[in-house]
């Protein structure tokens, strides 16, 4: 039998359950004004991934349009903050 530290086991349980993506979501949200700066973080409404999709919701309109033109540098940035090559689309909602 072989031995695991905690953290590899939770690794492993993660890559195959549905919690995944929630787990991802949660850290994505307590870095993303980080990441994404406090302006944007203020006016985010929520983050969710979804498989190799990053969801995010705004009810503010110039916010929605200066996403649009941040999606490859948000897919770079979350890929990189989540240590993995996860993310391959960002919807705006």
């Amino acid at each position: 039998m072989s031995e695991y530290s905690i953290g590899d086991a939770m690794k492993k349980f993660l890559r195959s359950s549905k919690l995944k993506g929630d787990i991802q979501a949660l850290q994505i949200t307590d870095i993303w004004e980080k990441l994404m700066g406090k302006t944007i973080a203020k006016y985010t409404d929520s983050i969710k991934i979804y498989g190799d999709k990053l969801y995010i919701s705004t009810k503010v309109a110039p916010l929605k349009q200066e996403l649009m033109f941040q999606k490859e540098n948000i897919i770079l940035r979350v890929n990189e903050a989540l240590k993995e090559n996860q993310i391959k689309e960002v919807i705006i909602n």
